[in-house]
C-alpha cells in the first residue's frame, strides 16, 4: 500500500469526524450546522470515489467532483453565517451567496460544465471564504482571549482558515499553473483535510458546551419570569446580574 492510499484512507475517517461529531453532540439540527453535514458528506464520498472505495464509472465520478466544487463556496459561505455579528450581516452574506450562484451560472452558460469553468469559478469562492474566515478568526480569537468565552468558535473559525490557506495553495498550482506532481498535490489536499477536520471536530465539541450553557440559561431565564410573572420587582428581571450577560462575549 502506498502512502498516496494511506493518506486517502486516513484524510476519509478525518472527514468522517466533523458529521459524527455534529450528529452524535445533537447540532444536526442546530442552526446552520446541518450545512455543514452536506458540505463533509460530499467531499467524503468524493474521496472514496477517487480512492476507489465507491465503485463508479469515471464520468460520474468526474462530474460527482465538478458538482462538489460548484457546492464548494456557496455551502461554506452559508455556514459562515453562524459567526455572523447582526442579522444585517447575515443578509449580506446571503445575497453575497446569491450572487456567487448567480455568476456560476453564467460562467458555465460560456464556458459549459467542464474543468474551464472550474477554474474560472474556484479562485474568486476560495478568495471569498479565507477573507471571511480571517475575519471570524481574528474576532473570534478576541473574544477568546479576552472574554474567555467562545473557544470554540475560534477553533472552529481557526480549522477553516488554515484549510482554505491550504486550498487555496493548491487551487495555485493545480488549476493556475497546471503541476504535473498530481500526486503530490493530492497528497497535500489529504493531509490538510486530515488535519483541518480533526481541529473543526474539536472545535465543535467545545462550542456544543457553550450551545448547552446558553440554553441552560435561556431555560433558568424563563423559569424565573414565569415565577416572578405578575410581580413588582425593586430590580427587573431581565437586568439581574445573572441573566444580563454581555451578549458579545457568547459570540
Amino acid at each position: 500500500m502506498t502512502w498516496y492510499s494511506v493518506m486517502g484512507i486516513i484524510s476519509s475517517a478525518a472527514l468522517l469526524c466533523p458529521i459524527i461529531a455534529i450528529l452524535a453532540l445533537r447540532l444536526g439540527k442546530y442552526r446552520t450546522f446541518p450545512v455543514l453535514i452536506c458540505y463533509y458528506s460530499s467531499v467524503l464520498i468524493y474521496n472514496l470515489m477517487t480512492e476507489g472505495y465507491i465503485p463508479i464509472d469515471q464520468t460520474t465520478r468526474h462530474y460527482w467532483g465538478l458538482a462538489n466544487n460548484l457546492m464548494d463556496a456557496p455551502l461554506m459561505l452559508f455556514f459562515l453565517t453562524y459567526f455572523s455579528t447582526s442579522p444585517v450581516f447575515t443578509r449580506r452574506v446571503k445575497w453575497l451567496i446569491a450572487a456567487f450562484i448567480f455568476f456560476e451560472i453564467v460562467v458555465i452558460s460560456v464556458l459549459g460544465l467542464n474543468t474551464e469553468a472550474i477554474t474560472v469559478i474556484l479562485g474568486p469562492g476560495v478568495a471569498l471564504i479565507l477573507a471571511l474566515c480571517t475575519y471570524f478568526f481574528i474576532r473570534q480569537t478576541k473574544i477568546a482571549i479576552t472574554h474567555r468565552k467562545a473557544t470554540g468558535k475560534a477553533v472552529i473559525a481557526a480549522s477553516l482558515l488554515f484549510a482554505y490557506g491550504c486550498f487555496g495553495l493548491i487551487y495555485l498550482m493545480y488549476y493556475v499553473f497546471r503541476s504535473t506532481d498530481v500526486e503530490d498535490i493530492f497528497l497535500i489536499f489529504f493531509l490538510v483535510s486530515t488535519l483541518s477536520s480533526l481541529m473543526l471536530s474539536v472545535g465543535i465539541y467545545i462550542e456544543e458546551k457553550r450551545i448547552r450553557k446558553l440554553n441552560e440559561l435561556r431555560v433558568t431565564r424563563r423559569e424565573l419570569s414565569d415565577i416572578y410573572a405578575g410581580e413588582k420587582k425593586a430590580v427587573p428581571i431581565r437586568r439581574t446580574a445573572l441573566l444580563d450577560f454581555d451578549r458579545d462575549q457568547w459570540n
